[in-house]
């Protein structure tokens, strides 16, 4: 976004959008008095103004400049008006479809009568349509202000899952599964401290992690190593890499450091929390006398923008004499694409990535969000013939710091 071009494509949208939801801003008053128009329309030019100079400061300072808290809230704030006022736009387009085929309506068929636009109350349905269109668009952007707040709402979601082939000294095993940890659009590590705490109080047998420990750099999660460190269980801490792990969206090196650097560093973060990093390999996990096998890869997707660096016949070598297998998998599309076509002998998928786009509707009965257009299996649990997948909605959080209606995760598995 920083090239010229980038920037001035940008600020010509969120203008022309300005200009445009100003005429409904102007619809919608008419019946105002001047002095309430002008207050009216100076706070609408005045925040309009306001967010054109915050898009500059942050794409022209130094990252430094006004610091990392102060610097994700006004990009977050300023996406969320930009996009309120596309969310409008739907309407006041629909405003002018209907005016413009009104218009051509009577110059084709010569009406001598300007054709009724009033509902039943009066009010004319430009004024209509215009209201409509300011309300959804303040409601989004409210609902996103709101999710500020919800970002380390941590939910514990819990399910207990049947299996006719899982090994009788298994039978209750608990299975604590985290995804997307994002350490590095953490703001706030004694909030990060009560969801570990939370993870620690449920007391599983096992911890797995399925991947974005970071968002980019290894040195994301240094302030928080001695928190996540605290995360210990009987049966262990595994984990697996996610599309985020890589590196892939900076530019490297960076202070020094390569690309390929930077993933040795990530892995030492790793082992240095104690937990066991998966890399395309598999566990045995032994309870009494009965054993079985715990699968990890490297990012897998069935989506041509992410890596695919997974090398599922390599974990899954030597598994065909364990009952019961268990695979972690970033990317829930390796599910469909790979996993249930060719190792139907993997009874449970354990993935993330989706984070529920940290925006949706979820009730009981009911779930949507925007991802669900893009991934056909995009949060909590999934089942076709005798293997199941789950998917973790994220314990963090990246790009917008915050979360609407689909919140951040604890996952509970009972084995029974």
């Amino acid at each position: 976004m920083r090239s010229p071009l980038g920037v001035f494509i940008f600020l010509s949208v969120m203008m022309l959008l300005d200009f445009y939801f100003f005429q409904a801003i102007k619809t919608v008053s008419q019946s105002a008095s001047p002095r309430i128009k002008t207050i009216i329309f100076t706070i609408y030019w005045s925040i309009s103004i306001l967010a054109i100079i915050g898009f500059l400061i942050f794409v022209y300072s130094d990252q430094q400049f006004l610091g990392k808290r102060v610097r994700t809230y006004l990009f977050a704030t300023i996406i969320g008006l930009f996009l309120a006022k596309m969310s409008a736009l739907v309407f006041f387009v629909a405003d002018d479809l209907r005016r413009g085929v009104q218009w051509l309506a009577g110059k084709l068929f010569n009406h001598k009568k300007e054709l009724l636009s009033a509902t039943d109350e009066g009010i004319s349905r430009s004024a209509f349509l215009s209201w409509l269109g300011i309300a959804t668009g303040s409601t989004l952007f409210g609902g996103l202000l709101y999710g500020f707040s919800n970002k380390y709402n941590y939910q514990v979601k819990r399910h207990k899952l049947s299996f006719n082939n899982l090994p009788a000294s298994f039978k209750g095993m608990k299975i604590l599964h985290i995804s997307d940890i994002h350490s590095g659009s953490f703001l706030d590590k004694m909030a990060v401290e009560h969801g570990i705490q939370e993870i620690l109080n449920e007391k599983a047998d096992i911890i797995l992690f399925t991947g974005d420990l970071v968002n980019d750099r290894a040195t994301e999660m240094h302030p928080f190593m001695d928190v996540f460190s605290r995360l210990k269980a009987p049966l262990g801490v595994y984990s697996t890499l996610g599309n985020h792990d890589y590196g892939d969206y900076v530019q490297w090196p960076l202070d020094g450091i390569s690309k390929e650097q930077n993933l040795e560093n990530l892995k030492k973060v790793h082992a240095d929390m104690g937990w066991r990093l998966l890399m395309n390999e598999h566990v045995v996990l032994e309870k009494g006398d009965d054993k079985i096998a715990l699968l990890g890869i490297e990012n897998w997707s069935a989506k041509g923008r992410f890596p695919k660096h997974g090398k599922m016949h390599e974990a899954h070598a030597g598994t065909a004499d364990y009952p019961f297998k268990i695979l972690m998998s970033h990317d829930p599309s390796h599910w469909r694409a790979e996993v249930k076509e060719k190792y139907k002998d993997v009874d449970l998928m354990l993935s993330g990535h989706t984070h529920g786009m940290q925006f949706g509707v979820e009730i009981p009965g009911f779930k949507w969000s925007p991802v669900q257009y893009m991934y056909k299996e995009w949060a909590g649990l999934y089942e076709e013939d005798n293997q199941k997948l789950y998917v973790n909605r994220g314990f963090g959080f990246i790009g917008y710091p915050g979360r609407v209606g689909i919140l951040a995760e604890i996952t509970v598995l009972e084995l029974v």
